[in-house]
């Protein structure tokens, strides 16, 4: 093997266009291993890890480090894949579009903004939507509690709505913000302190036949003490006067007591009957609740689709990307579980519904007798081929005697293709449900 590491000045891209050209790189044959990322010390840190020795570089400059039998063909391979990725940015240079959140308020053509930069720089470009008076959707996520309360009270003042930070997912009137799965148009409105949750919920209503008029993801923290429930609130209300809502679901992880006194006052009030799954507090889970929802409206529930295979005794591991799915999971089945999604591992790389490099690794670290748990989640801004590096981990746990169950959790619509995935899962050895509870009810089967 041979190596190439370089700094290269004067070109900066995204991390997630950058992970993807390294994800293209190293699919090359030949190619061991392929970093190209912006020098930040985490990526530093970490191609020196891969046995690189590198040479003096700023966050600001690019890094590449390849290994590979043919270097100059990867590299050539590398200079076209960025050479896409210029002229991409050149073209939507050429438009002249404004360069701060403030100048395009200014103009006065959008009715939302989406914040999606690290989270230390949120705050700023949120703080100008709202002060615009416009909704804004906080993607990014170590946004400090701080902030966000100071965030959503201005909007209370000013008759906004501040969405998220860490719920990364909406969808408004059928347009999906962050990570959204395609979803039929329906009568079902969702406010939801839970990004996967809500996911999860809206996609096996789909899976039944039954849309969504809008999903309001207002944070994993808003119904805590510190933030007081001031977004969900907000949001319920809004939904409330929305006349194409005939019935809302409130999803979140337990609040605060005091925060769901006033939430449940709220409600109380409201013309729209409301459906609250707040896993722990009732001892259901999603699916139940997805029920629930069902036949309050009146519609069968039908037999969730699942790809089931026999699984041999073990201890679970649960390697979650979604926080919510890692808690469901956590409460139905005994066993070790972390959320990669959590923003202690999220801090300066991609989530792990883009990137699954740290689940694939714990994934290669488990051994015989040990059960896989993981979700797998499709939709508009996660992995657009998640089989494509999970087939191969699957395929060599099963050689090492480990069992994985994957909640696959998506809708036909979406452009991963929900059947084609589980299809791949499936076949490389994994039992699949498109169920999270069902997915670790099967796991906690086999638990010792």
């Amino acid at each position: 093997m041979n190596s190439l590491v370089k700094v290269v000045r004067g070109v900066y891209h995204d991390s997630v266009s950058l992970m993807r050209v390294s994800q293209s790189l190293s699919a090359l044959p030949g190619v061991e291993v392929a970093v190209v990322a912006m020098a930040t010390p985490l990526n530093l840190d970490l191609a020196r890890d891969l046995g690189f020795e590198l040479p003096p570089a700023e966050p600001a400059e690019l890094l590449v480090a390849l290994r590979a039998e043919d270097v100059a063909a990867a590299e050539n391979e590398l200079d076209r894949l960025l050479g896409e990725l210029s002229s991409r940015s050149a073209t939507e240079v050429a438009g002249f579009p404004p360069r701060t959140t403030r100048s395009a308020a200014r103009l006065g053509e959008g009715d939302l903004v989406l914040v999606s930069v690290p989270g230390e720089h949120a705050f700023g470009e949120a703080l100008d939507a709202v002060e615009a008076g416009l909704p804004v959707m906080i993607f990014s996520d170590n946004v400090p509690v701080e902030q966000e309360v100071l965030l959503k009270r201005l909007a209370e003042e000013r008759g906004g709505l501040v969405m998220g930070p860490d719920c990364g997912t909406a969808v408004i009137g059928g347009v999906g913000l962050g990570f959204a799965n395609v979803l039929r148009p329906g009568p079902v409105g969702m406010v939801a302190a839970s990004g996967t949750g809500a996911q999860q919920v809206t996609s096996l209503l789909d899976l039944a036949g039954v849309g969504v008029s809008h999903v309001l993801g207002v944070g994993s923290r808003d119904l805590s003490e510190q933030v007081g429930g001031l977004s969900a609130i907000r949001a319920l209300r809004r939904l409330d006067e929305d006349p194409g809502t005939e019935l809302i679901v409130l999803i979140s992880k337990p609040p605060a007591p005091d925060v769901a006194r006033a939430v449940r006052e709220v409600v109380e009030k409201l013309r729209t009957p409301v459906v609250s799954a707040l896993l722990g507090a009732s001892g259901g889970d999603l699916t139940s609740a997805t029920a629930e929802v069902l036949e309050r409206l009146g519609r069968p529930v039908p037999e969730w689709p699942s790809w089931p295979r026999p699984v041999a005794k073990g201890s679970v591991r649960g390697l979650y990307s979604g926080g919510t799915l890692c808690a469901e999971a956590a409460l139905i089945t005994p066993g070790g579980f972390v959320d990669y999604g959590d923003d202690v591992f999220t801090r300066g790389r991609a989530h792990p519904m883009i990137d699954p490099t740290l689940r694939l690794e714990a994934l290669a670290k488990l051994g015989p007798g040990e059960v896989a748990l993981m979700d797998v989640v499709l939709g508009h801004g996660a992995d657009p081929d998640p089989a494509l590096r999970l087939v191969p981990a699957i395929e060599a746990a099963s050689r090492r005697d480990v069992q994985v169950v994957v909640a696959l959790v998506g809708t036909e619509g979406d452009p991963q293709g929900l059947h084609r995935q589980a299809q791949a899962l499936h076949e490389a050895g994994a039992a699949v449900f498109t169920s999270n509870a069902q997915a670790a009810r099967h796991a906690a089967g086999s638990a010792r």
